[in-house]
């Protein structure tokens, strides 16, 4: 894993070997990247990292000049190592120890972007259930929200309401919402 661009360009992240996690892979993140440099400015961001686990898109994020990152995790190991790499980059990124949906169903601060990388067994409902407390909630701010889920090609949310598109890139999709 390693940051692709931005401050810390190349810098790899070795995570703990017994975490929960599949980090969304550089080449997915690249592209990830590219549609959203070609729509916003970094600096002015607010976003939301939820299922964050390694902290991979969160640091991302923080290299490339986003100010305010909020990470969020369930298990207490994930939100050790992301503490630890925040205060060792010097990065700002509140990171929050809470089951990610009732995080959604009680924080009151709006953002830009909401990325959600979910396990890929999650049940579809669970995926349904990101994008309606997203929605219901008003967590988006109106001018520029956008959801971002990753999934993988076995889970579809195109019938999803507010769904605008999926990138598909290898056994990854990512689901995109506004």
């Amino acid at each position: 894993m390693r940051i692709i661009s931005g401050k810390y360009k190349g810098k790899r992240l070795l995570a703990p070997k017994n975490l929960p996690v599949r980090p969304t892979a550089d080449m997915q993140k690249e592209a990830l990247f590219n549609i959203l440099t070609n729509t916003y400015y970094y600096e002015h961001l607010t976003v939301l990292d939820l299922f964050s686990g390694t902290g991979n898109i969160a640091f991302e994020f923080a290299s490339r000049g986003v100010p305010h990152i909020t990470a969020v995790d369930v298990h207490y190991a994930c939100i050790k190592y992301i503490s630890r790499m925040n205060r060792e980059l010097d990065f700002d990124i509140n990171v929050v120890k809470s089951d990610v949906f009732q995080y959604l169903k009680h924080v009151s601060q709006k953002f830009d972007l909401i990325f959600a990388d979910p396990p890929y067994d999650l049940a579809q409902e669970k995926f349904e259930k990101i994008i309606q407390l997203s929605f219901e909630r008003k967590l988006l701010t109106e001018d520029k929200g956008l959801l971002i889920i990753e999934h993988s090609s076995k889970t579809d949310l195109s019938n999803s309401p507010n769904f605008i598109q999926a990138r598909k890139y290898g056994g990854s999709i990512f689901s995109f919402f506004e």
